[in-house]
């Protein structure tokens, strides 16, 4: 159990947990406790539209940065291709300009600008090849005109190799040094939802017989075609298959058929926490009596809060519940909804969006303030 203070202030900075956050309409509530909100993005996402104080980052294309990862075997140099946008500004240049203001900007900063930092970056990973791993990088200067350089790494890597060869020299990082099967850390927590040994545990909510014979479909929320997450949703790959704005919910022809929903109109998908429109998909290789919508369509409610989500957010409907005690995971997957066809005029999500954003504008002032 964590005790946290009374959180008067939010400060953040990228990512929109509008739409990877569980039960948006609980999550709205609790976004009007704190005093300030403020939201440093590239995009006006639905959660920079709620933000009290909005500042503009550029994007990757108008910085200069380093890409790498722990499974690639070369570093990136990613070029600045265009001058920020508008009054936009890099996350490293808000955060030096935050940080003067605040007193410490020659802390934050410890002298170096943008490339700095870039160079300290390349130097430190160049340090470690050489040190560790005998390995010589090419300089700054000459990484940062080629574009990339080679990194150790190790080909035809086997995971586990080492303890699979031999286990009592090379254990694993566990209770007994080798694969648990069964855990005496969770048996003596003794939790009601995460047993010590592998168990079927009914979710909180699932298609049982009961769901299924008052007509509930299980919801799964898979990732979208044409974006990544809720990335550039309004982007030609994404805005191709939901011109409208609102996403499509794929559901067994013969499902469709039942319920009376005809492909290319609209759904209404409810429950106890709230509910959403989704164009109708019909699709035969999803198994009755499930329905699958993606994630990542931008939340835009309706100006009544009993009205839907316009948009087709799937998190409308989803449990903020953990998977268990123990793992405190996303459980998203585990969702009953009911679903009937909509016949009432809804306007198209973008617009409604856009309408919004407008609105917002027009009250506060300009988007940079």
């Amino acid at each position: 159990t964590r005790h946290y203070p009374d959180i008067r202030l939010v400060y953040w900075a990228g990512g929109n947990p509008y739409h990877h956050h569980q039960d948006l309409n609980r999550l709205e509530r609790a976004w009007q406790r704190p005093e300030t909100i403020v939201v440093q993005d590239p995009m006006w996402t639905a959660t920079a539209l709620r933000g009290d104080i909005v500042l503009p980052a550029s994007t990757s294309l108008e910085r200069n940065d380093i890409a790498g990862n722990r499974r690639c075997d070369m570093v990136v140099a990613m070029k600045r291709v265009i001058d920020p946008v508008g009054e936009s500004r890099a996350d490293f240049e808000i955060f030096a300009a935050l940080a003067g203001r605040l007193g410490v900007g020659e802390a934050f900063t410890e002298g170096r600008d943008e490339m700095g930092w870039i160079r300290k970056t390349y130097e430190l990973t160049r340090e470690d090849a050489r040190k560790n791993h005998a390995f010589e990088m090419p300089e700054f200067d000459v990484f940062w005109s080629e574009g990339v350089a080679q990194i150790p790494a190790v080909d035809d890597y086997t995971f586990l190799a080492e303890f699979r060869a031999d286990p009592r020299s090379a254990p694993l990082n566990t209770e007994s040094g080798r694969i648990v099967l069964g855990s005496d850390l969770l048996a003596g927590k003794a939790y009601a939802d995460c047993k010590a040994h592998p168990a079927w545990i009914a979710p909180t909510e699932w298609l049982d017989e009961q769901a299924q014979g008052e007509g509930r479909f299980h919801l799964l929320t898979p990732q979208p075609e044409g974006r990544l997450h809720s990335q550039l949703v309004h982007a030609g790959p994404s805005a191709g298959r939901m011109p409208d704005g609102r996403e499509r919910l794929r559901i067994h022809p013969d499902d469709a058929s039942t319920l009376g929903l005809q492909a290319g109109g609209l759904a209404r998908l409810s429950n106890s926490r709230g509910a959403c429109l989704a164009v109708v998909e019909p699709y035969d290789g999803i198994r009755r009596g499930v329905v699958a919508l993606p994630t990542g369509a931008w939340w835009t409610p309706g100006a009544d809060p009993a009205d839907p989500d316009l948009s087709g957010n799937p998190n409308v409907l989803t449990l903020d519940v953990p998977t268990s005690t123990f793992g405190q995971g996303c459980a998203a997957q585990t969702c009953l909804v009911s679903i009937e066809p909509y016949t009432e005029d809804a306007p198209a999500a973008a617009a409604a969006y856009d309408a919004a954003l407008a609105t917002l504008i027009a009250t506060d002032g300009s988007a940079a303030d």
